[in-house]
């Protein structure tokens, strides 16, 4: 089993490269056995991260998310529990 760092960058990509890259980071993490990862987007206009929600409220290995408080990296990161194995 690979390793899966517990943290997505995704800033700087286009919504298609970043969606792709989210799925295939959440299939890692959820196999990896990780609980809850973090999705760095960027605060920016706002539009990569309406991306990430969209994706996650449809994504099926995907629990619950939330924004980040503040500390955690506010509206520019995005916090996802995995659901149960």
């Amino acid at each position: 089993m690979k390793a899966v760092d517990r943290e997505l960058r995704l800033r700087r990509l286009t919504v298609d490269e970043a969606l792709f890259q989210l799925d295939q980071y959440l299939n890692d993490a959820f196999i990896a056995g990780l609980s809850s990862v973090r999705i760095v987007h960027g605060k920016g206009t706002g539009k990569l991260r309406r991306a990430v929600h969209d994706s996650l409220a449809k994504h099926p290995l995907v629990k619950s998310y939330r924004l980040g408080d503040y500390g955690e990296g506010d509206y520019g990161v995005t916090i996802v529990e995995l659901a149960n194995h």
